[in-house]
């Protein structure tokens, strides 16, 4: 059979009525208040604190109304589940204002590199050796990169060399997380914060 070619399963767009059944079975995001709130009863926890007892939803929501505040799903999970008399809006304010805070107050390791050569005179590798010492006091891990260029690949004890006096510099500081390691035309070592 020549010519004829193996079809694979056939692949159809869902129709439009489908497609708006799905929509509307997502969940709400967030917790559910007020008339989102549909299981009953529900254990109902006052706006203090206290515990009001067991309730249907409607008296539940009745005395939030009568509070000015509103009814919100604390623990959806729980048999019956538990609802709480408060002002949403501070409520989400207050966790917004929180997830801020913690933002704010996390420190994400970077891992910075510096590059080194054979060669490198005193200046500039005290030079970059500053710049490592640096990048660790900020919190970061440092990579430690020596490149060789041509025919110095032929002598890899001179940039073990280089890369050994980075790390007995810097070892007030910083300890070695990867051992120094030759991968091509590069000697690669990673440092991290003491």
């Amino acid at each position: 059979m020549r010519g004829l070619r193996e079809r694979g399963p056939r692949f159809c767009f869902p129709s439009r009525r489908s497609r708006r059944i799905q929509e509307t079975k997502q969940a709400p995001r967030g917790p559910r208040i007020n008339r989102q709130i549909r299981i009953s009863p529900v254990r109902v926890i006052g706006s203090d604190g206290a515990q009001l007892g067991v309730l249907e939803v409607d008296v539940a929501l009745s005395m939030a109304v009568e509070a000015g505040l509103d009814l919100v799903e604390v623990a959806p999970m729980a048999r019956p589940p538990v609802v709480r008399i408060m002002d949403y809006g501070k409520y989400k304010f207050e966790m917004a204002k929180q997830a801020r805070l913690a933002k704010k107050k996390q420190h994400v390791i970077q891992l910075k590199e510096v590059k080194f050569r054979p060669g490198i005179e005193k200046h500039d590798f005290d030079t970059k050796v500053n710049h490592a010492r640096e990048f660790i006091a900020d919190g970061n891990k440092v990579k430690v990169t020596l490149m060789f260029r041509g025919r110095q690949i032929a002598h890899p004890e001179l940039g073990m060399a280089v890369v050994e006096r980075v790390a007995q510099t810097l070892a007030d500081v910083a300890k070695i997380e990867t051992a120094a390691k030759l991968e091509g035309k590069a000697l690669t070592m990673i440092l991290t914060p003491r």
